[in-house]
């Protein structure tokens, strides 16, 4: 099952522990403007009567809606950049299908966050996965590079768990 763009968002919201508010200011700094309602709603799954549990979220957001995020993200942690988009222009979006999604992820976190490889490396190894430089290498690098390597969601979702663990428990 392919990991959906509200799912990312939730995971990275919790790793992080961005609060409501601060992800209204997110969306905001990529460029998406929303409400805090809209933020709960793009979190919150559709109750379903029963035990079964849903795995549709009340608003769905789609892969140009999260990379938004994803850069206002960016630009919260690093700061704006020099020659970046005025903003009657837009910011250019990787995404161009649901394939790449993770790869945009783990790139736009590391960045945030001023992560190494060996950090990522240790972020999916406190997750139980191992991963080498070159693997990591591999799934970091532009799409269409020779070298260039789909992230998968196995790697996508313990990249989130260890980033959970490392900034939730320090």
């Amino acid at each position: 099952m392919c990991m959906q763009t509200n799912d990312i968002l939730n995971r990275l919201r919790y790793a992080l522990d961005i609060k409501d508010k601060e992800m209204v200011e997110i969306f905001a700094l990529g460029g998406v403007e929303t409400t805090t309602e809209e933020v709960r709603e793009m979190l919150a799954k559709v109750p379903v009567v029963g035990e079964e549990k849903s795995n549709e979220f009340v608003k769905t957001i789609d892969i140009q809606t999260l990379e938004a995020f994803l850069n206002g993200l960016v630009t919260l942690k690093r700061g704006v950049q020099e020659d970046a988009p005025t903003n009657g222009q837009k910011q250019f979006l990787m995404a161009n299908d649901h394939r790449n999604v993770n790869n945009i992820l783990l790139k736009k976190v590391k960045i945030a966050l001023s992560l190494t490889s060996e950090d990522m490396i240790e972020l999916l190894q406190l997750a139980g996965v191992n991963l080498s430089k070159s693997e990591l290498s591999a799934v970091l690098r532009k799409e269409g590079h020779r070298n260039y390597k789909e992230c998968g969601d196995r790697y996508a979702r313990n990249f989130l768990k260890g980033l959970a663990l490392k900034y939730r428990n320090s």
